[in-house]
């Protein structure tokens, strides 16, 4: 007989009375018993081969059977780096963190590249990522994302499962939405298979919902989007560059199916931001527990990094015989943080900024210099039933916890001094502007940088 392992964790004895424990293990028993990930049916849908501009609104849907996953990503836990100068002692740096790193974390991992070999699999163990995968969809095609859970390394005692719960995507068959009261999580040396058909193009993000308080601040969080069918030429429109068109005069996409190209872009940039408490890292890291009442955040991020390290390069992708991540050169302390925030554009260049809130404070980014105009939220397009024009222009935007924003500026002329003109993009709030109470900048701040015109060649990937 198969050996079974019921959900209840360390937090469940913890958090519960003694008269309540006896209920507990009955849900908790009964609800694995219920919906063992063994008994999920996968799903089996269809993989585009590539971006295709034959895509059209009611165009025949391919029929080949999957046979991978679009995606396979990997829950575990890891070390990331921030500034170690920060006056947050005992809890920051952590006393346990392997140089150059200093804090721990919860994360998710992009395997797909080595997905066919187990063991290079087995060995990411350890080795999440903060902030977790970007990810981008297309309207109307089929994709499926595996998930898997290798652990935690640092916390055996934990055997949390995980979910991919893709916040604010409407009208989610309840198996795949990833929130673990109507879906299923995944246990330890489990996989799940997500199927994703998506009909609403725009900006979201994805989390784990399993202890989605800790899970969720710990860094299982990543930035994710739609894109529209309006890309292939739909709506009267011309096909974009993401449409499969080469022409580099074009825009490279749209962010909605707006109809008259008012969304049309040239260069997209994603900028999550999140939050680091150093005292709840810590004690998961020691065998802690954080009392969340006392919430106070010391490190303000953008794509999982603070000023300055905001302005240095991409990671450099996926060692094919290690699997492990490629730290920016010359930055092995930044190998898990792989995000860069610069905007980099042409004067002229129509830059649209995919803004995330998935902290648990509201933040407040302004952009000095140039005007954003604010087209779309929470993944809809900002226009009446009527047809009228609800975008606006502004300087800053506030985004809540759990919301996005879809806001285009114009890059300004350039100066002609320089190789670039700089801009601030920055947290209006200066308390904001640290790391960890130490004296100069840090936190939530990054640059535009705008060269002359034609300087940047046309972008081809997201953040770059």
């Amino acid at each position: 007989m198969r050996n079974k392992v019921y959900g209840l964790t360390r937090r469940d004895f913890i958090k519960l009375g003694g008269g309540l424990l006896a209920a507990a293990a009955s849900s908790a028993m009964l609800s694995k018993a219920i919906l063992k990930p063994v008994q999920v049916v996968q799903a089996a849908g269809v993989i585009p081969g590539a971006p295709s501009p034959a895509r059209q609104p009611g165009a025949a849907r391919a029929s080949a059977q999957v046979e991978a996953p679009s995606l396979h990503f990997v829950g575990t836990d890891g070390w990331i780096y921030m500034p170690p100068d920060a006056t947050v002692p005992p809890y920051h740096p952590d006393n346990m963190a392997p140089p150059p790193f200093t804090t721990y974390i919860f994360g998710f991992r992009d395997l797909t590249s080595i997905s066919a070999n187990g063991n290079l699999v087995n060995a990411q163990k350890m080795k999440a990522q903060y902030t977790a995968p970007l990810f981008w969809l297309e309207q109307e095609n089929d994709y499926t994302l595996k998930l898997g859970n290798l652990g935690l390394q640092i916390r055996p005692d934990l055997i949390d499962a995980h979910t991919l719960h893709f916040h604010g995507f409407r009208n989610a068959i309840p198996i795949f939405d990833g929130e673990p009261h109507s879906s299923v999580g995944v246990p330890i040396q489990r996989e799940l298979v997500y199927f994703y058909r998506p009909h609403d193009p725009g900006t979201y993000m994805y989390h784990c919902h399993f202890e989605e308080t800790e899970h969720v601040h710990m860094g299982m969080i990543g930035p994710c989007y739609v894109t529209p069918i309006q890309n292939y030429g739909a709506n009267g429109m011309p096909a974009t560059r993401l449409g499969g068109n080469t022409d580099p005069g074009v825009p490279r996409g749209y962010v909605y199916n707006d109809g008259d190209g008012s969304t049309a872009y040239e260069r997209e940039f994603v900028m999550l931001l999140s939050e680091i408490w150093a005292e709840s890292h810590w004690c998961d890291s020691h065998i802690q527990l954080p009392e969340w009442s006392d919430y106070a955040p010391e490190f303000y991020l953008l794509n999982g990094r603070v000023w300055p390290q905001t302005l240095l390069p991409n990671g450099r992708g996926t060692h094919p015989l290690t699997g492990d991540l490629i730290p920016p050169v010359g930055h092995p302390e930044l190998q898990y943080q792989p995000l860069s925030a610069l905007v980099t554009c042409n004067a002229g260049d129509r830059v649209l900024l995919r803004l995330i809130n998935l902290g648990y404070e509201e933040q407040t980014m302004r952009l000095s210099g140039p005007m954003m105009r604010v087209v779309g939220k929470d993944a809809t397009l900002l226009r009446g039933l009527d047809g009228a024009d609800l975008t606006y222009q502004t300087n800053a935007v506030s985004i809540g916890p759990g919301e996005s924003l879809d806001a285009i500026f114009v890059a300004p002329e350039h100066s002609g001094s320089g190789e670039y003109d700089r801009y601030l993009l920055a947290n209006r709030d200066y308390h904001r502007l640290n790391n960890g109470g130490h004296p100069g900048y840090g936190g939530q701040m990054t640059e535009v940088r705008v060269y002359p015109g034609g300087t940047l060649p046309p972008q081809t990937e997201p953040n770059t």
